[in-house]
């Protein structure tokens, strides 16, 4: 995936979340775990666009 549209897709998610967290009333801890729900989402998605994340699926500890 190319850079370019990585970038645009974060700044889209940004002001998305931005605009709810803005002009929808809700209560904090629901926005609250809105925000974490969506910057794990963003993370994961992320992870899986660069190919790292059967990195993380992955990993094991040893002893």
């Amino acid at each position: 995936m190319p850079l370019l549209n990585i970038v645009v897709l974060l700044i889209v998610v940004g002001v998305g979340l931005y605009l709810i967290n803005r002009y929808i009333p809700m209560a904090s801890s629901i926005k609250s775990i809105l925000n974490v729900v969506v910057v794990i989402v963003v993370c994961v998605w992320l992870l899986q666009a660069v190919g790292l994340w059967s990195n993380v699926t992955s990993f094991r500890l040893h002893r």
